[in-house]
């Protein structure tokens, strides 16, 4: 059973060093859209009325949330690596290190995204309210991107589904590690019982 287990939270410390990793490119590739087709309309970030389409202004307000998102994103990287350094897809046996490292990824993970759910269902929402007649008239007169997508706001689902699927599969890892840990120590105190 132990090696059952023992393969299992090796695969899980894995996912959630990946699932990290895909926070990470997420936080990376989520203006790229709005870089391309919005960023040129803008003639003056400071002066809202002075662009080309109305609502492009949403670019230049996910500013602040990009530059948070991209820390936090490296930060679960740093998180997801105290897994390895505890040892946590290893060992055997569990210790406080191992409990811990496992709480903190599991909170960092769920309030991560929260947080950004929160975020970038806002930004959608703005963006969503975007002359897209102008945006495309635009596009079209200066050669730039045309895109209506909102596929680097929805797919966020997908991306804090992963980092949480992990989180959960530790919960459950570390739940099953318990349970074979006290059973361990009921035969090893059965065997010294008998010995007796």
């Amino acid at each position: 059973m132990y090696k059952k287990q023992l393969k299992f939270q090796k695969i899980v410390c894995l996912l959630a060093i990946i699932s990290s990793a895909v926070v990470f490119i997420y936080a990376l590739g989520i203006m790229t859209d709005l870089y391309d087709s919005l960023y040129t309309t803008m003639r003056d970030p400071t002066d809202h009325l002075n662009t080309k389409v109305t609502g492009s202004i949403v670019y230049y307000d996910m500013q602040g949330f990009n530059r948070t998102f991209l820390k936090v994103s490296i930060g679960l990287i740093l998180v997801s690596c105290l897994l390895f350094i505890t040892n946590t897809n290893i060992r055997r046996k569990y210790y406080i290190g191992n409990y811990f490292s496992v709480g903190l990824f599991t909170v960092c993970n769920a309030v991560t995204a929260i947080w950004a759910h929160g975020q970038i269902e806002a930004f959608k929402a703005q963006f969503l309210k975007i002359d897209f007649a102008a945006l495309k008239e635009f596009s079209e007169m200066w050669g730039t991107l045309y895109t209506e997508s909102t596929f680097w706001f929805d797919i966020h689902y997908a991306v804090f589904g992963l980092a949480l699927a992990a989180a959960v599969l530790l919960i459950v890892n570390t739940v099953w590690k318990i349970i074979l840990m006290k059973e361990e120590k009921s035969l090893i105190e059965a065997g010294k019982g008998a010995a007796a």
